[in-house]
């Protein structure tokens, strides 16, 4: 089967063997103990309900629709190459310089390296850096594997990079902080780790400085004891936050690694903290509530510290992902029901409830925002697109399928290669998309924010439904 944009994409035989189905929980709070990418165990607290990966039987099959797939196993080139991409100049920006002939919305490629599921993916320029459960930190450059590092211990559950660091949050609890070589590029050496060890044994000679994490069991409060979440960064301020599975949110300072405040947030697993302009930070927790923090200064002005303003939403279903727009005047929340819920916000009322967003049928794992489009990825396996009006009235652009696992992090940065001419409409920006899920790939793909024309884009995507 030829799909529009040249590319050959071979149907999965009948014959398939089924994937095993996991367990809801262990996509918020648990790693896979075996090589099988769709066996999870659950073994962390949570208010999320327990469900099932099933998909309807009047779904298209995603094994239909990946480039993964061939009709013989045992010459699959995912054995024999660490990476894969259409050499089409079609659907490949990179091989030439002229795009206009290129279509608004195309699948470019696929990256695999059969080194563990991938979930956790940053940007920077022309590279692309992925974490995953292999302890790796692989860097692409123009969809090539260019380079990689390695940390000590810990999945890779985040990544994100300020002012030439790259700082990674990981399973055991520890923020690790890397450098780019000067005198060599591809090469990347690891400078610290958040707390220091100064900071840390500094804390750890007063006895105010410990917190019961356990029965019988305290921590020094500088130190996350539990898995690193999620990591968002207020460059205004120079304040890196980090979100972590001990309930708790803390703050450091960029410039000296300093642990400046240990936020109590939540009543069970932090999953997502983003930041806004103005001093607000909002954080999502397993225990079902999004909560707006307001920092302040002491009265010295030299530690911030933060108080909660108003709780958002608390309901049942974990939150599992949180999001704002560059202006910080819309906010995004993914639930474990597959839920979408969305807050507008101005300067006199504040947050108001816009309404939800309903496109997946299992959790949504993560969350991106660019321009104006929303980017939702699932357990279902599959991406929502959802474009928001000048009204503020969402609709569901397009689905983005081949994924034969949950989508678990999303990555959008502006199509560098899109043509150099007046745009007629405002809806003609285009977004090169990546996104990794647990079946070991990233997906990168070219989205407009014009609408797809049906005839040259379901090969790929389909249109969505409008939502509520």
């Amino acid at each position: 089967m030829t799909n529009a944009q040249g590319g050959s994409m071979l149907v999965e035989p009948n014959t398939h063997k089924p994937l095993h189905k996991p367990k809801f929980g262990a996509l918020l709070h648990s790693e896979p103990i075996n090589n099988d990418a769709d066996n999870f165990q659950y073994n962390h607290r949570t208010n999320a309900a327990h469900m099932n990966y099933t998909d309807s039987s009047n779904d298209v099959s995603p094994y239909s629709m990946s480039p993964l797939n061939y009709p013989n196993h045992s010459s699959s080139p995912l054995n024999k190459s660490p990476w894969l991409l259409p050499a089409s100049p079609a659907i490949n920006p990179f091989l030439h310089h002229h795009q206009d002939h290129l279509p608004g919305n195309s699948l470019i490629g696929s990256l695999v390296r059969e080194e563990g599921h991938i979930y956790s993916l940053a940007v920077s320029g022309d590279l692309l850096y992925t974490g995953s459960d292999s302890k790796n930190i692989r860097v692409w450059k123009h969809l090539k594997d260019y380079t990689g590092f390695k940390s000590s211990s810990g999945l890779v559950k985040t990544i994100i990079i300020a002012g030439g660091k790259i700082f990674t949050g990981h399973q055991d609890g520890k923020i690790r902080v890397w450098k780019v070589s000067s005198k060599n590029p591809s090469k990347h050496k690891r400078i610290g780790s958040l707390p220091t060890f100064k900071d840390y044994m500094k804390c750890s000679m007063n006895p105010k400085n410990y917190v019961e994490v356990r029965r019988n069991r305290n921590a020094v409060k500088v130190k996350h004891f539990d898995a690193v979440s999620s990591l968002s960064l207020d460059k205004e301020e120079g304040l890196l936050y980090s979100g972590s599975w001990d309930k708790t949110v803390k703050v450091w300072r960029v410039a000296d690694f300093k642990c400046l405040e240990s936020i109590n947030a939540h009543d069970d697993a932090v999953n997502a903290v983003v930041t806004m302009p103005g001093g607000c930070v909002l954080t999502g927790s397993a225990d079902g509530t999004v909560k707006m923090w307001r920092r302040v200064s002491d009265e010295k002005g030299k530690k911030p510290k933060h108080l909660l303003g108003r709780v958002l939403l608390k309901q049942e279903n974990a939150v599992t992902a949180l999001a704002v727009n560059r202006a910080g005047t819309v906010l995004y929340c993914g639930s474990s029901d597959g839920m979408v819920n969305f807050w507008e916000n101005d300067e006199k009322c504040g947050f108001t409830h816009g309404g939800v967003l309903r496109g997946h049928k299992q959790a949504v794992l993560c969350l991106a925002v660019a321009g104006n489009l929303l980017f939702s990825g699932s357990a279902d396996k599959k991406v929502c697109v959802w474009k928001r009006d000048e009204s503020g009235f969402h609709t569901c652009h397009s689905v983005l399928t081949g994924h034969v696992g949950p989508v678990k992090c999303i990555a959008v940065e502006e199509d560098q290669a899109q043509p150099e001419k007046p745009r007629n409409k405002k809806d003609d920006q285009r977004w090169i998309v990546y996104t990794g899920s647990l079946d070991k790939s990233v997906k990168v793909w070219r989205v407009s924010e014009q609408a797809p024309e049906l005839s040259s884009f379901q090969s790929w995507a389909s249109p969505g439904p409008f939502t509520t």
